[in-house]
């Protein structure tokens, strides 16, 4: 039994679950208004929104790790932290870049469906290059949610019909998928950084701890590029905070529970639960914009739900 779990009912649920499944919903939510700055603002500058407009946050948090640790708590960090810090956090960026131009070139549904086969990359890039053993049925079920929501994302073809794959031509599906690698590298250098800090730290201090030093390497990297080469993108950034700054809290807080949950168990299996956001996607068209969902959607739905149960169920205990 993993020593961070939480008590519900006859369950001892281990902690990486909520905590991804808020990640998700913070993702979910933060992508939407992403999506939505596309008219607003331009591919770099929605970017970097997510970045900068997290910082005043995450200054405060950085305040309260400073008073609760002092200078102890640069001594928790191993020199190789940094350097996983900024691997993950160049990577992110990279991830984040290829996500809005995939917004640009088809919108919010397809490149986030085609970016979330970072969880299949992650299987394959953790399992060779890592050596990672996941539960065959936790397997099956990362595989089952990412039928799920390549379903919906390319309208009920399936992953295994010839219409998904005359899909990777276009622009939306080869950002995405650009943007999954990024984000499936990011996902590892970051779950290296947890390892590199004090053990005997809170999951949800590291998490935090990796958040506020990678989106500080973020902002000065993308604010510097962009004021070296596309200050005007720099100055619409600055002056769209209107809309951007709550971009940027939903980052924040996304990332946190990302990270803690990167701590806390293997990537692989946090981001093959965290496909749920497409799901949450879907749900939210259908509830709140009154949109039909055909019967390919409904099945789609159902394998994601079905994959998510299979990915928990190898952690979850009988309370004994």
């Amino acid at each position: 039994m993993q020593a961070h779990s939480l008590l519900i009912g006859l369950f001892h649920i281990p902690l990486w679950i909520p905590v991804t499944i808020f990640a998700a919903l913070m993702q979910t939510w933060r992508t939407g208004l992403q999506a939505k700055l596309k008219g607003q603002l331009s591919v770099d500058a929605a970017s970097f929104a997510r970045f900068l407009y997290a910082m005043p946050l995450e200054f405060l948090a950085f305040l309260v790790l400073l008073g609760q640790f002092g200078p102890a708590l640069f001594r928790y960090s191993h020199p190789e932290f940094w350097l996983f810090c900024l691997a993950g956090g160049l990577a992110q960026i990279w991830g984040t870049l290829f996500l809005v131009r995939s917004f640009h070139s088809h919108g919010l549904v397809t490149g986030t469906a085609y970016a979330k086969t970072e969880s299949a990359q992650l299987v394959i890039l953790t399992t060779i290059f890592l050596g990672a053993q996941l539960q065959p049925l936790a397997l099956v079920g990362i595989f089952l949610a990412l039928a799920g929501v390549l379903a919906l994302g390319t309208k009920g073809w399936g992953i295994i019909s010839s219409g998904f794959w005359r899909g990777l031509g276009q622009p939306a599906a080869r950002y995405g998928l650009a943007a999954a690698l990024g984000f499936a590298l990011s996902a590892i250098a970051l779950r290296a950084a947890s390892r590199e800090l004090d053990p005997g730290l809170s999951p949800l201090i590291m998490g935090l701890w990796i958040l506020l030093v990678t989106n500080f390497m973020q902002t000065i990297l993308q604010g510097g590029y962009l004021f070296w080469r596309k200050q005007d993108q720099l100055w619409e950034c600055l002056g769209g905070w209107r809309v951007a700054w709550s971009v940027g809290i939903l980052s924040a807080l996304g990332s946190w529970a990302w990270f803690s949950a990167f701590a806390l168990t293997q990537v692989a299996l946090v981001r093959g639960l965290g496909q749920i956001d497409t799901l949450l996607v879907f749900l939210f068209g259908h509830h709140v914009l009154k949109e039909h969902l055909g019967r390919a959607e409904i099945i789609a739905t159902l394998l994601i739900v079905i994959g998510a149960l299979c990915i928990i169920a190898p952690d979850i205990h009988w309370v004994s």
